[in-house]
Formats: structure tokens, C-alpha cells, sequence
């Protein structure tokens, strides 16, 4: 029963950092919608604004399960990708616990999340917001491959936000491209 109480506030935790690092990136976003974001041009494929405050929780929302998953996950990765048994993942990580260094990415990535609001919105740094939002892109697609390393599931939590990732990113370049 304590180990149960233990790991259900560690899910708590988890999540309540997750949605941490989207309330930290709204305080450089929400204050610059009206004064900045809506005076530069958008491409057509822009969704509304209501559509940012509802998918974000929602991704955190899985992101922190999908790291909590990782975190009560005891396995040491030792799983390969390919049928051979070789993989680059498995050559680098044979013998180091891979939910560690999968929750240390996961971190690290929160951090790049957090700096693209500040990019974008605060600063308008809009070309390196671009830049920026492909290193974090790169960043959720290992994040998630060892998450799934660890726990399948963990991994398919994070599909959503790479997803959502991969379609900011066209949306961020091209909100580039038309304001150069």
C-alpha cells in the first residue's frame, strides 16, 4: 500500500512538471498574443487560438504519464531495435540503465519546450525559434524511442506531441518564411 501511495504521488509529480513547463512558456506567450502574434502574417493552415490552450495541457498531460511510466519502470534497457540485435540505441546504451538517461533527456527537453515560447513570443526571434524548435523536435524523437525502450506505452503517450511538434515546426517555419 505505501509503495502504491508513493507512486501515485511521484504521477502527480510527474505531471505537475510536465504542465509546469507549459505554464512557465505561457508566461512569454499568453502576453504577446494580442500586441505581437496577431499583427504578423500566418499561413492558412494556422489553427484558431483556442485550439493552443486546449492540445497543450492535453500533450502534458501525457507526457508526464508517459515519464512516470519511465520512472516506476525497474527495467535496465537492454531490448534492441532491429531484429539483429544492433542498434545504434543498443551500442550506446548496452550497459547503462536507460530509464535514467531516458528521464535525463526528458528533462532536458522540457527546458528546449520552456525556451521556445521565450524565442517566439517573448523575444520574436522568430528564425531562431525555427532552429531552435528542430533541435527539439530531435530531442522528443529520442526522448521518445527510449521511452518506448524502457515501456512500450510510455512511448506511444509521446506520439501526440511529437506529432503536434512536427506540425509547430512547419507552422513556426513558415511564420518565418512569410515575415522575413
Amino acid at each position: 500500500m505505501k509503495n502504491k501511495v508513493y507512486s501515485f504521488l511521484v504521477l502527480i509529480v510527474s505531471v505537475a512538471v510536465a504542465q509546469s513547463a507549459g505554464l512557465i512558456g505561457s508566461l512569454a506567450t499568453r502576453p504577446n498574443i494580442d500586441v505581437w502574434y496577431r499583427t504578423i502574417e500566418k499561413p492558412d493552415f494556422t489553427p484558431p487560438d483556442w485550439v493552443f490552450p486546449v492540445v497543450w495541457p492535453i500533450l502534458y498531460l501525457l507526457m508526464g504519464i508517459a515519464a512516470w511510466l519511465v520512472w516506476r519502470s525497474p527495467r535496465i534497457g537492454r531490448r534492441a531495435f532491429s531484429s539483429d540485435g544492433v542498434s545504434y540505441e543498443s551500442m550506446l546504451l548496452n550497459r547503462r540503465p536507460v530509464r535514467n538517461i531516458a528521464l535525463s533527456i526528458y528533462g532536458i527537453h522540457l527546458l528546449f519546450n520552456i525556451l521556445w515560447s521565450f524565442l517566439f513570443f517573448e523575444w520574436n526571434l522568430i528564425g531562431v525559434a525555427f532552429a531552435e524548435i528542430l533541435v527539439l523536435l530531435g530531442l522528443i524523437v529520442i526522448t521518445t524511442r527510449l521511452f518506448y525502450r524502457v515501456t512500450p506505452v510510455a512511448g506511444y503517450l509521446m506520439i501526440p506531441y511529437t506529432l503536434w511538434v512536427v506540425y509547430a515546426s512547419v507552422l513556426n517555419g513558415t511564420i518565418w518564411w512569410l515575415n522575413m
